[in-house]
């Protein structure tokens, strides 16, 4: 009964002595329950002391979920230096390697955490608590240097990321082996589906689903033995015919890049921004504080 009134405190903002009364009135007095049953209040309250995890088990709604603070969602394609023959555009995808140690370490010293996927999901949809300064770091596309060169740098400071995985460039030159992904994911970061072949899924028709979806999430759990349960759209490009077809294939979140989120599947549409390299620490922090409320 002590463990009972103590949860039971809780649960009412410290307000026990009414419901004390009543849990003991209607719990010690057998014959009350054939005159009258308990105050609907009682009954919800005795069901979650009998269950304490009960209320965190109802997903919130697409109001609610919108309604939370959202976590910044770094996006990288390529961590390496410039080259002459990179155009404007291929470099606003590429971020040197020593601006990329200074925006890493500006994280670090300025104290913030990463998160996962999975965190993140269940901040969103049962309000479970983040660390202190959450931020998540992701990498799209499967680049070698993804794991060369960014990994020892995220190392350096214990932090985790989420790879998104394009799977027809496993093994290919400049791209991550399924080794080097199978470590990734035995080292604790994330692996997620980035389709097969970077298609368009606004374009997608229905064997589509089957080549771009089904199939490299059951590669890669055939590769790190976890179940695939988190996806990023090629292009940051999405539409609403799509999230159902994401919903069946067993994902639980998806990642866009910076458009609004749907008002009725936000965790299917999840914002990033793309980290370029004009930015360093600082400048990095900025674009976080003024792209994510």
């Amino acid at each position: 009964m002590r463990d009972i009134l103590k949860q039971t405190a809780y649960l009412t903002g410290g307000c026990v002595l009414p419901l004390l009364w009543l849990l003991i009135h209607y719990s010690c007095n057998p014959g009350t329950a054939d005159k009258a049953d308990p105050p609907a209040t009682v009954k919800e309250a005795v069901a979650v002391v009998n269950n304490p995890a009960e209320s965190a088990s109802v997903m919130a709604d697409a109001a609610t979920i919108l309604s939370r603070q959202e976590v910044p969602i770094l996006c990288y394609h390529q961590v390496r230096d410039w080259k002459e023959s990179d155009s404007k555009t291929a470099r606003a995808y590429i971020v040197p390697e020593a601006i990329f140690a200074d925006q890493v370490r500006s994280l670090a010293d300025s104290g913030y955490h990463t998160i996962l996927p999975h965190q993140l999901y269940e901040y969103l949809a049962y309000n479970k608590p983040l660390p202190s300064k959450p931020v998540m770091i992701t990498f799209d596309d499967t680049r070698l240097d993804q794991f060369t060169t960014a990994l020892p740098e995220l190392n350096k400071y214990g932090f985790k990321a989420a790879f998104f995985i394009m799977t027809v460039s496993l093994g290919k030159p400049g791209y991550m082996s399924k080794d080097q992904v199978k470590q990734l994911s035995d080292e604790g970061h994330t692996i997620g589906s980035h389709t097969y072949d970077h298609q368009n899924v606004k374009k997608y028709a229905d064997k589509d689903w089957q080549e771009q979806i089904a199939k490299p999430s059951k590669q890669l759990q055939e590769i790190t033995g976890k179940k695939i349960e988190y996806f990023a759209y090629p292009f940051g490009l999405w539409n609403r015919e799509a999230i159902p077809h994401l919903k069946e294939h067993g994902f639980k979140s998806v990642f866009q890049l910076s458009t609004d989120r749907d008002t009725d599947d936000p965790l299917f549409t999840i914002r990033r921004i793309i980290v370029t390299g004009d930015r360093g620490g600082t400048g990095m922090q900025k674009l976080m504080k003024n792209s994510f409320h």
